[in-house]
């Protein structure tokens, strides 16, 4: 079969690398267009550009799928399917019709719960304790389309939005090589959604990783968590940005934002209040400075202890 693919972060490599590895002819592969990155601002390569071409595959980068000029890209090549993972951009609805066996997205959340553009960091953010992918076929509304497959995996109490990216990842990759055969064959029938039990979540803004100590430490927990790696739980002290790597939920009371020694927790030897309970800081960067954790921090800046966090 002849299978065009559309994906772009690292999120999308392991399917990429699946289908390199397949059985099937990879006869093109989409990417979003390279970007400066880096304090250097050079401009980089995304994950799965870089993949492709290690592999002598035909990568196109459009900066916008609008238009007759890829749909013709796209028919000239002949898919058979078209697989999609983390692209980026939406398929207008005249790409669907192209490939006969359609286009098929591999999405990060147990559809149809968390719909949108950041189900892994949604997820977390929910407290959910499972979570998965989701193979299924791409309509014209996003993520509303009918299930091919699923599969589901556990939300440890440690996992981050990026460990969480590459068991999912992983997982995916999977699946969808479980999955395209079936469907190829004919041994799948999709299955629509329950839009009664849909959810939606929005695109994470740089903004978004500020800490409100008004908020239960519960919460904070999760948004650690969710906002880790990018853009990373954070605070500001003495004029300059704190970030919060990691962080545990703790009992105690006292002012929102206040640091207090938590003596009696090794894991995490200074907290600060919150609404309802104590952050724990484990891990720790504070600007300009490695990674460190909570307990070498605060062995070189003593007067953290005491000092009142803004909300």
């Amino acid at each position: 079969m002849r299978v065009v693919f559309m994906g772009t972060p690292e999120f999308a490599v392991p399917a990429l690398d699946a289908l390199i590895h397949g059985v099937h002819q990879i006869v093109g592969v989409f990417a979003q267009p390279d970007e400066p990155a880096g304090r250097g601002r050079g401009v980089v390569s995304p994950p799965v550009k870089k993949l492709a071409l290690r592999h002598r595959l035909t990568v196109h980068q459009p900066p916008s799928l609008r238009g007759s000029c890829e749909l013709e890209r796209l028919a000239s090549l002949k898919p058979d399917v078209v697989v999609i993972a983390a692209y980026g951009k939406i398929l207008p609805e005249s790409f669907l019709r192209v490939p006969p066996h359609g286009c098929l997205n591999i999405h990060a959340s147990l559809l149809p719960r968390h719909r949108g553009p950041s189900p892994i960091a949604a997820a977390i953010l929910a407290g959910d304790e499972v979570t998965g992918v989701t193979v299924m076929m791409v309509t014209k509304v996003m993520d509303t389309g009918p299930i091919l497959t699923q599969r589901r995996i556990p939300i440890l109490p440690h996992d981050t939005t990026g460990s969480l990216s590459q068991k999912l990842s992983g997982l995916g990759a999977e699946l969808l090589m479980e999955t395209l055969p079936q469907w190829l064959g004919g041994g799948l029938v999709p299955q629509p959604q329950d839009n009664d039990k849909a959810t939606y979540c929005r695109m994470i803004s740089k903004e978004d990783g500020l800490i409100d100590w008004r908020c239960p430490a519960v919460d904070l927990w999760r948004r650690v968590r969710a906002f880790q790696p990018w853009p990373g739980g954070h605070t500001t002290w003495q004029g300059r940005t704190v970030r919060i790597i990691a962080a545990v939920p703790l009992s105690g009371e006292g002012t929102p934002g206040r640091v207090v020694a938590m003596n009696h927790e090794p894991e995490a030897p200074v907290g600060v209040h919150t609404s309802q309970g104590v952050l724990g800081l484990v891990q720790v960067q504070i600007e300009g400075k490695r990674v460190m954790s909570a307990a070498e921090f605060v062995r070189g800046q003593r007067d953290f202890i005491g000092a009142q966090l803004p909300s």
